[in-house]
C-alpha cells in the first residue's frame, strides 16, 4: 500500500474519497459552490453574507465585518 512516486498525500485522497463515497464528495461541492453563489449575490445586492456560507468559503466572518463596505 505504498506508493514511493506520488508519496502519502496522494494515497490518503483517494481512501478519503472512497471512505466517503462518490455522492458524498459530489454534494459537498455543490454545497460549496452554493455557499458562493449566495455569498456572492449577498455582497452585490449591499448585504452582509451568511456567517455559515462565510465559513463553508474559509473566511473569517470577523475579518469580513471588519471591511468598511460591502
Amino acid at each position: 500500500m505504498r506508493c514511493r512516486k506520488k508519496g502519502r498525500a496522494h494515497w490518503r485522497a483517494k481512501v478519503f474519497v472512497m471512505d466517503r463515497g462518490l455522492f458524498f464528495v459530489i454534494g459537498d461541492f455543490l454545497g460549496t459552490f452554493g455557499s458562493a453563489a449566495a455569498a456572492s449575490r449577498a455582497v452585490e445586492a449591499n448585504r452582509k453574507p451568511r456567517r455559515s456560507d462565510l465559513k463553508k468559503l474559509g473566511i473569517d466572518p470577523a475579518a469580513f465585518d471588519k471591511l468598511g463596505r460591502f
